[in-house]
């Protein structure tokens, strides 16, 4: 007769965690989360009774930066408890197996667990020439990914690379890189993208999926909104430098000491959606603005395209706060204002149309510049 798989407690018992262990852990799930206290309960109940998570993990093109991202979240959900507690069963990074007996732990949990697994993937897929770039055991990353998705409760598309397709789907694209969303239909998607995206995203991502059996709410891009759902600017510590017009135009003046905006040095919090002001880096030390980098808008699909990283965006219709930006230091009060009610608007335009607007105006200014030449 099979064995019962044991459920999340009782592995967490077996490893020597108290009941009162049990209890805090589920607690801090549930903060992570965006859970009110008074779903705790729900938490306690899913990890009491609900047996391991089988989950593969798929490389595909990609620099594995999410993987190394994900091991090293500070949090001990990642390091002591969801690596224990989900049954990670295939992964080429991560895993003990190789070649054959590799191989064999991926069929074996993907026609056990039929319509059960939770299906992870970092990289894009190549589609070009029958997707001779990226094969892995004799077999393209594109048939793997048809295999596996078939049989998947949910894919959790990890990274810039597998969400949008990143640095290698970017002009030319020669291998026809492509991300999963684009590939695959009639399986649940979630999108993390970043890169890397957070540990701790990643991990809130799973603990949701673990502890609800369902995944999270998503904004149109397939994100997840508790962690995608405001702009980096929203949270920057930098704002109020920039409603006042004090921006740093050089990154060794006066002004990048004094901690100003970045703005003019072509960060583009305003346009980029994500949580690195808020959970941040590093055991929560820091995030790229803080060390006196702008934001590059890793999160946000072609991202790569998006003209120059250090030269900021072109202004956006009806986004009047960054039609001020450079002469907004000329008249304070008054740019001030408008800015505070083009924010307003803004929150209601589709980022979206922004963003493809932006990648219009940066093409046909570089354009008038080579025709200048």
């Amino acid at each position: 007769m099979e064995q019962k798989p044991l459920t999340i407690y009782e592995n967490m018992q077996l490893r020597g965690y108290s009941r009162r262990d049990f209890l805090k852990f589920a607690s801090w799930l549930a903060a992570f989360i965006g859970i009110e206290a008074s779903g705790v309960g729900n938490i306690v109940r899913a990890m009491e009774n609900k047996p391991r998570l089988p989950v593969v993990w798929f490389h595909f093109q990609e620099c594995t930066c999410c993987s190394e991202s994900f091991i090293r979240s500070s949090h001990p959900i990642v390091s002591d408890i969801i690596l224990d507690k989900i049954s990670l069963d295939y992964t080429e990074t991560l895993q003990a197996a190789a070649g054959k007996q590799a191989e064999e732990a991926l069929n074996e949990t993907m026609k056990k667990y039929r319509g059960e697994y939770l299906m992870l993937v970092e990289g894009s897929i190549p589609t070009d020439d029958d997707g001779i770039y990226c094969c892995i055991g004799g077999r393209s990353a594109l048939d793997i990914v048809k295999e596996a998705a078939s049989g998947a409760k949910a894919i959790v598309a990890w990274g810039s690379c597998a969400s949008n397709g990143c640095i290698q789907s970017s002009k030319p694209n020669p291998t026809g890189a492509t991300p999963i969303h684009k590939i695959i239909s009639g399986v649940p998607i979630i999108n993390v993208p970043g890169c890397p995206p957070i540990g701790e995203v990643m991990a809130g991502t799973i603990v949701h999926l673990l502890a609800f059996d369902r995944i999270p709410q998503l904004d149109g891009l397939g994100r997840p909104k508790a962690f995608y759902s405001r702009r980096v600017h929203d949270t920057c510590y930098r704002r109020p430098n920039y409603d006042a017009g004090l921006f740093v135009e050089s990154f060794d003046d006066e002004n990048a000491k004094r901690g100003y905006c970045l703005y003019k040095m072509g960060c583009r919090g305003p346009v980029t959606y994500n949580s690195c002001g808020v959970i941040k880096w590093n055991n929560g030390v820091s995030y790229p603005i803080q060390s006196g980098h702008g934001c590059i808008g890793c999160s946000e699909a072609n991202f790569w395209d998006n003209g120059p990283f250090y030269q900021h965006l072109a202004s956006f219709p009806g986004f009047g706060i960054e039609t001020t930006a450079d002469t907004i230091g000329v008249v304070v009060g008054a740019a001030t204002v408008a800015g505070i009610a083009a924010h307003a608007v803004s929150t209601n335009i589709k980022k979206c149309k922004m963003i493809n607007q932006a990648i219009n105006d940066t093409n046909s200014s570089t354009e008038k510049e080579e025709v200048k030449k």
